[in-house]
């Protein structure tokens, strides 16, 4: 093997199993899975871990340099320096019965899947022991009542609704706007010191309460001023999503299932390797 990361394919030299081959991941030690197939060519290929990891004598079929292997959440993204089929993602989910699932997938064969088919994700009813912590300082805040979810207060460093990971800290936050309040943050340039804090922890996004056009309807405002200073802070903080919800309830649902999402993503990453 070369020192430089590189991502394996050989055969499996266990004749019991129903998965022929190995892939390694360039992922700390390395990550090795047994697979059905050596590349998602016509459909998902699914994948099982190899915990004793790489055999000894494995026989090789491919050792190609990786440009990029990088862990996103639940998901990790694959680049190979080759010209075709070099583009790919290994999902990482939980199956019926707390089995874990792991499906090897390319931006074509998610495209072709049949009508309706949904990647695996954890289920939504996984996140009924969601707590949402709502800031001390949020004045008239949602309830959540319609989510039937756990709500209580505390102090955030940075938001207004917020999860907490197993440490007391936040590991996602949302700042809630109304359309006034993102205007005169625009305007006074406090918005710039709201992003940066938001930034500080791992998940973070601002939902407004009303539409991205009613920014140029704002009174007081040049037509386009407060698109412009808005543009500026994106590119600024790009990690952080400014969504408009357009009315207070969508922006109450789609707190909810961003808080619900995070949380579900950091309990399905905490068995996961890290690269």
């Amino acid at each position: 093997m070369s020192e430089s990361p590189s991502f394996l394919i050989a055969r499996n030299p266990d004749p019991e199993s129903s998965l022929p081959y190995l892939v390694r991941l360039p992922l700390g030690a390395g990550l090795v899975l047994k697979v059905r197939d050596t590349w998602p060519r016509t459909s998902r290929v699914f994948c099982a871990r190899l915990d004793a990891g790489w055999p000894d004598g494995a026989e090789v079929l491919e050792e190609v340099p990786v440009l990029l292997c990088r862990r996103r959440g639940i998901a990790v993204d694959l680049v190979l320096d080759r010209p075709r089929e070099n583009r790919s993602q290994f999902v990482f989910t939980t199956l019926p019965g707390g089995r874990e699932g792991i499906f090897w997938q390319t931006r074509k064969v998610v495209g072709t899947a049949r009508p309706g088919a949904r990647i695996p994700t954890r289920r939504a009813s996984e996140t009924s022991e969601l707590t949402i912590v709502i800031d001390t300082r949020e004045r008239y805040p949602y309830r959540f009542v319609r989510q039937q979810t756990g709500t209580t207060r505390g102090a955030l460093v940075a938001g207004d609704y917020g999860v907490l990971g197993a440490d007391g800290a936040p590991v996602a936050v949302v700042e809630r706007k109304s359309l006034t309040d993102l205007a005169s943050s625009l305007n006074n340039g406090t918005l710039v010191f709201q992003l940066a804090k938001l930034s500080e922890v791992a998940r973070a996004a601002v939902v407004v309460e009303d539409r991205y056009s009613s920014l140029v309807k704002t009174p007081r405002a040049p037509g386009g001023f407060l698109l412009d200073l808005l543009a500026r802070v994106q590119v600024r903080y790009p990690e952080i999503p400014i969504v408009f919800a357009e009315t207070r309830p969508l922006a109450e649902e789609w707190t909810y299932r961003y808080l619900a999402a995070a949380r579900a993503e950091l309990f399905l990453s905490a068995d996961e390797p890290h690269g």
